[in-house]
């Protein structure tokens, strides 16, 4: 029994975890400020056991996650996002200890810069979320949650990984970068991920 609840204390504190507050703390993104915000899912792949999602769902709700995220900066470099979904899992109920599927949201990401007229880097940004582990670490999402929950997680979880490499590129979206910090951006070639 004390095992019990001691699995139930921690399974609490994870859930806690991955949450946010309703006014997530700014990052530093130079002097970003949010022009179009464009998503779209042209060939979008269902994953294998997945619940089913449109394309309309998944772009309106990310589009809507990071018009909130991103909108709250009010830089002077106006700066486009685009994302193309390609992929999505929308974990089913699995078997809770044994079979937790995971919910997961993949995508492609390009930033453009308004005042040269051109992407800021070459390759698209390749981006992949998971869910909130802590909500569901052992019994699994498809339990807890309705496909629509799952999409509103997933979302935000994407919204939140964008802003974060947008930070990690901050330099680059200021009115004014160094040729220094210029050679410095966009270099990773590694997809960005959160759970």
């Amino acid at each position: 029994m004390k095992r019990l609840i001691a699995l139930g204390a921690l399974i609490v504190a994870l859930a806690g975890c991955a949450k946010e507050g309703a006014n997530p703390e700014k990052l530093d993104l130079g002097d970003f400020a949010l022009g179009h915000n464009i998503v779209v899912a042209p060939d979008l792949k269902k994953g294998p056991t997945s619940r089913d999602a449109t394309p309309e769902e998944l772009t309106a709700s990310l589009k809507a996650q990071l018009d909130k995220r991103l909108g709250r900066y009010e830089g002077d470099r106006l700066v486009h996002i685009g994302v193309n979904i390609g992929a999505y899992v929308l974990a089913r109920g699995g078997v809770p200890l044994v079979y937790t599927p995971k919910s997961v949201l993949a995508m492609n990401v390009t930033v453009w810069d308004d005042r040269a007229g051109t992407k800021f880097h070459e390759e698209p940004k390749q981006v992949i979320v998971l869910e909130n582990l802590g909500e569901s670490l052992i019994i699994g999402s498809g339990h807890t949650q309705t496909r629509e929950e799952q999409i509103e997680g997933l979302t935000l979880n994407a919204a939140r990984a964008i802003e974060k490499w947008l930070a990690e590129n901050a330099a680059c979206l200021r009115e004014e970068p160094t040729e220094k910090e210029l050679k410095n951006c966009w270099k990773d070639k590694k997809p960005a991920q959160s759970s």
